[in-house]
């Protein structure tokens, strides 16, 4: 659990300031659970350039309360809870001096939002919260006063942790979370848990990740775990002491985190990607007599316009491409022999296995196919829900490359390539990504799908 917080104070020489509003926001890494937003009145004037540059005035704070006041409040709502803040050192520094002068030792563990961002977003040009959050596309009202600049730090420390792809952040939040009793571990930990679409993650007592999974029920699927039967099951049910989530908004963004982070973490209990699980792929070639033939065969060659996860599903779907561009089965391979196919005596083939339709007639369908499933030399962004309903996420391919995935508010225009590759979490472009995106945009039609030119920019997303 993390409290996130900005604080404004009066100015003024080193641990003499005092806090003159303050905005808490108690956050469990998916949304919102608690708040606490305040003016206060610090017994003490305001330093004129702060008056300036967050609004605050003496009399405003007349009637404010005081720090002695809110003071049990702000330790209630940070009990249990990592400190979350743009610039910590500040924000902690000012709240445990406040603290001492009531004679009370206030110590929590802390975050920055800049030294993260700094670490997983590198190469920006400032990281000052007001320049950071406007290069990543979130939006921020009332800079310089706590609550905006608090709700801005939200949205930053959430993207935040969707980039920690080693889920450092993660694994030092759940050592952090007080130990729960076996008895009735499982029971409690399946109460926390949503029925939302995400990957899930099974920690160890050390926080240490046993499991990494993916499910458009979480809470249901963790379920599953812990009701199993079988040794594995058991075992694992032993060991996890926890269980933490991250949400997706989509099925396609829990493939690719789940096929990425089973990789990179290597979970005691997730198999190894000893081989890849898309077995065969589609391939093309241009015959003696010019017209574009398709073949399927095993994956893992140059050149294929998109993979399957077995023989049987390759055919199926390559039948009704058939049908669908109105092509040759000869030529898909689907038919062997030299004489003219099924299809054509049936009227669905337009004889270009009987030389009756010309190479360039049938290969302007074929290259359409080959546009429509390959995206070895496209520039594309994959637009699908969001976590919230105020959100979209966005899934970037550059020049037939997958770049990765991530977020953006919809009430803020992103109209610029290097705003959506900013937001973007970088993942890796291998063969099972790939296939988990073909896959996924030919089950889901409704998809919006920007189609980019090298030089075009995305003008309304």
């Amino acid at each position: 659990m993390y409290a996130i917080l900005d604080i404004e104070t009066t100015g003024g020489k080193y641990n003499e300031e005092g806090i003159t509003e303050i905005a808490i926001y108690k956050f469990d890494g998916h949304q919102i659970t608690d708040q606490f937003i305040s003016l206060v009145n610090p017994e003490k004037p305001i330093q004129p350039f702060v008056v300036n540059l967050t609004g605050i005035n003496n009399e405003m704070l007349r009637n404010a309360p005081k720090f002695y006041e809110v003071a049990k409040r702000i330790v209630e709502i940070t009990t249990d809870c990592v400190i979350v803040a743009h610039n910590a050192k500040f924000d902690y520094r000012i709240l445990r001096t406040e603290f001492r002068r009531l004679g009370f030792e206030f110590e929590r563990r802390s975050l920055c939002t800049v030294e993260l961002s700094k670490k997983l977003i590198p190469g920006q040009e400032s990281y000052s919260l007001g320049k950071l959050v406007r290069a990543l596309g979130i939006p921020l009202s009332d800079r310089h006063r706590a609550t905006g600049d608090a709700q801005a730090t939200v949205k930053l420390f959430k993207m935040l942790l969707a980039k920690n792809l080693s889920k450092d952040i993660l694994k030092d939040s759940v050592r952090a979370e007080p130990k729960r009793h076996l008895d009735s571990k499982l029971v409690n930990m399946l109460e926390d848990l949503p029925g939302i679409t995400g990957v899930y993650y099974l920690h160890d007592e050390d926080g240490e990740i046993l499991y990494i999974g993916k499910s458009k029920n979480i809470k249901k699927r963790v379920n599953q775990h812990f009701t199993n039967e079988h040794h594995k099951s058991r075992q694992m049910q032993k060991e996890v002491a926890s269980v933490s989530f991250e949400a997706t908004g989509n099925e396609l963004i829990a493939l690719l985190k789940e096929n990425q982070e089973i990789k990179h973490n290597k979970p005691k209990y997730n198999k190894a990607l000893k081989r890849n699980v898309f077995s065969h792929a589609l391939y093309y070639f241009t015959d003696e007599k010019g017209y574009i033939n398709f073949k399927i065969g095993k994956a893992g060659k140059p050149n294929s316009i998109t993979t399957f996860s077995s023989l049987k599903r390759a055919k199926n779907v390559l039948e009704r491409w058939v049908e669908e561009y109105e092509l040759c089965k000869r030529l898909c391979g689907l038919e062997k022999g030299n004489r003219n196919c099924f299809n054509y005596s049936i009227k669905t083939c337009h004889g270009a296995c009987v030389d009756e339709e010309s190479a360039d007639n049938y290969n302007e369908r074929s290259r359409e196919l080959i546009t429509n499933h390959s995206y070895s030399r496209q520039n594309m962004i994959v637009i699908d829900r969001g976590r919230d309903i105020d959100e979209k996420s966005a899934l970037l391919v550059e020049d037939g490359e997958f770049k990765g995935v991530g977020y953006f508010n919809l009430n803020h225009q992103v109209n610029h390539l290097d705003i959506i590759r900013s937001i973007i979490t970088p993942m890796q472009n291998d063969r099972d990504a790939q296939h988990i995106i073909q896959s996924y945009l030919r089950r889901n039609k409704r998809l919006k799908i920007i189609d980019l030119k090298p030089e075009e920019r995305p003008s309304d997303l």
